[in-house]
């Protein structure tokens, strides 16, 4: 009982101390960016921010560059096959929970094909031979898709971007995902472990050049990146879109694309940071 109430006490402290403070009624232009940032948590989730990116420079970059040189484009393009092959089960979940009949019969197809002609998903024999590009979703689409609202803007601990809809979309993929089964039943958790593991430094290694650019670019890198994980959900919501378009419209955008893809380099335009968050965050700190 007594941790329990430690516990809630710390995390109501850490809620409070994380709380922007709104600007001043009269000041529009400030109260209309205050409102368009949707981060009313933001002293808190930069500073998470700063925990992952530390993170990220100590462990996934550095393994994410030896990931790259280890690697030829062709075995690396084999894993992300074989890895976006295990998520079509979820896919195809959220593809019915959507309504999507025919991007659902495409996923079941592509699972199918890829499963048996292309070696256990190593290679995208549905896209190659038979012309069906691969499309994700996850229930955090769904429930936008069905009218759900994102909430509030928030930054996770080694989850990163995020926001309560998201957060709890996620979860219920994680549910859904019949691999969290397998690691229930037989005892053998450590394959989604390792699985969420190569996805991440896979999807780092594609975008080293692209992040770095980006980090050298921008003004107040955080907000940049809350800008760009809010456009990109908003690209993915888009449901029936080319994939190939939507990375193009991606591209153009100047975003980063959520499985990895890779990008060229192109001209940043970055936000310019709120003052008075910068000042709050070094009140905080």
């Amino acid at each position: 009982m007594k941790t329990t109430l430690t516990t809630t006490v710390i995390a109501t402290a850490l809620l409070a101390a994380g709380c922007a403070t709104p600007p001043d009624p009269s000041d529009e232009a400030a109260v209309q960016a205050f409102n368009e940032a949707n981060d009313p948590l933001e002293p808190m989730n930069r500073y998470f921010f700063e925990v992952n990116h530390g993170l990220d420079e100590l462990l996934v970059k550095p393994f994410a560059g030896y990931y790259n040189i280890a690697l030829p484009d062709p075995a690396k393009d084999s894993v992300r096959s074989f890895l976006r092959n295990l998520r079509s089960p979820v896919i195809l979940f959220n593809d019915l929970f959507q309504g999507e009949g025919g991007r659902a019969g495409d996923t079941a197809a592509r699972f199918a094909i890829n499963t048996t002609l292309g070696v256990g998903g190593l290679l995208d024999v549905a896209d190659w031979w038979f012309g069906m590009p691969f499309h994700d979703e996850d229930f955090g689409q769904t429930l936008a898709v069905w009218g759900s609202g994102e909430g509030i803007y928030l930054h996770l601990p080694l989850m990163g971007p995020s926001n309560p809809r998201d957060a709890g979309g996620k979860l219920v993929d994680y549910v859904l995902d019949p691999l969290t089964w397998v690691g229930y039943v037989y005892n053998v958790s450590w394959i989604n472990t390792t699985r969420f593991a190569v996805e991440g430094i896979d999807t780092r290694a594609r975008n080293l050049e692209t992040i770095a650019e980006l980090q050298k670019g921008s003004v107040d890198f955080y907000a940049t990146m809350r800008s760009l994980y809010r456009q990109h959900r908003n690209d993915a919501i888009k449901n029936g879109e080319d994939p190939e378009a939507v990375l193009s419209q991606i591209t153009n955008d100047n975003m980063i694309p959520d499985d990895g893809a890779e990008t060229p380099l192109l001209p940043v335009t970055v936000a310019q940071p709120q003052a008075q968050a910068g000042d709050q965050l070094s009140e905080a700190n």
